[in-house]
């Protein structure tokens, strides 16, 4: 049970984080942002601004039970007064370690509703109900404006592409064309929404639904290059519509060897995961320089900073 006391520290040290963020938000052109990320280790929650909303969640190991409903109503009322918003706008998560078995874009029982958020200039439609994703992972907000920065004059290739944020932000840094690869109808329906909302051409950044290791294959054989390529695939990922499970440790080297294939002379790879304890195999890069990036990548809002690892990959010129 949390006591006033413990309450009242939460509550001031979210007053005091979001003041100095939302400054650091404004300028940035920002509209989400984690406001407190287990702070205080008593208190383990992730605190996340939306907007006008905010999504308040409190981590469980897997085993754990979830906490009783009134201290949740306690640290949601608390996290509303200093955030100086209606506690109705705060929306409660319980994120649980999750079984590797498990999607990690699981949906829940409520279909929410869709609001817009801004991140640097580029717009995209959250929910912060539907599923235990929001649309948008605010920890690669970093790694998305690198990819935009080099992006000018790239055609650009988006694996795992989820909801598209990261093809968004390449064609707002003057990517010309780029193609999105999924296997879900609706992440790929839900980069469209994105796509649309920001004007992106249609025929100039298409939406592919296919098993990425099928579709790397595809295109090996026909001969495609890419001068920018995301590969942020999901820890672990099972699905009725693919012929195997993927495991990000087992099968990165495999992904990895098929994905630089795609590369033209001096095209970038930027590669992500977050399966923590994640190694990377070296051994399977050849004709390329490896730079891990990891601690760029981290958003100064984040205090976790392990909450992924990321490379940037150069194809040999």
């Amino acid at each position: 049970m949390f006591d006033e006391a413990l309450l009242e520290a939460f509550e001031n040290r979210v007053r005091k984080r979001d003041r100095h963020l939302g400054r650091w938000a404004k300028r940035e052109q920002v509209t989400c942002y984690r406001v407190y990320d287990r702070d205080i280790p008593e208190v383990a929650i992730a605190l996340d601004r939306y907007g006008e909303r905010t999504l308040l969640q409190q981590y469980l190991r897997s085993s754990e039970e979830p906490p009783p409903t009134d201290i949740m109503e306690a640290l949601r009322d608390a996290a509303a007064r200093g955030l100086e918003v209606d506690p109705a706008s705060v929306t409660v998560k319980h994120r649980r370690k999750v079984n590797r078995r498990e999607s990690q874009h699981e949906k829940s029982d409520d279909p929410g509703a869709d609001f817009v958020v801004g991140e640097g200039g580029s717009r995209f439609i959250v929910n912060l109900d539907a599923y235990l994703d929001t649309g948008l992972f605010l920890d690669h907000r970093a790694t998305r404006l690198l990819v935009r920065a080099e992006a000018a004059g790239r055609r650009m290739l988006n694996l795992f592409c989820y909801t598209g944020s990261f093809t968004v932000h390449a064609a707002a840094g003057g990517a010309p064309a780029s193609v999105s690869v999924d296997l879900s109808n609706t992440y790929l329906a839900w980069a469209r929404r994105n796509f649309d909302l920001n004007a992106l051409d249609p025929d100039k950044h298409t939406l592919e639904r296919a098993d990425v290791l099928d579709w790397l294959y595809q295109a090996r054989r026909r001969g495609e290059r890419f001068g920018l390529i995301v590969l942020d695939p999901p820890a672990y990922s099972s699905s009725k519509k693919m012929d195997h499970a993927f495991d990000v440790q087992r099968d990165h080297g495999e992904l990895l060897e098929h994905t630089t294939a795609l590369l033209e002379r001096g095209g970038v790879l930027y590669f992500s995961t977050n399966l923590r304890g994640f190694r990377l195999d070296a051994g399977a890069l050849t004709g390329v320089s490896v730079e891990d990036i990891s601690a760029r990548t981290i958003p100064e809002d984040f205090r976790n900073q392990r909450i992924h690892q990321c490379w940037r990959i150069v194809m040999g010129i």
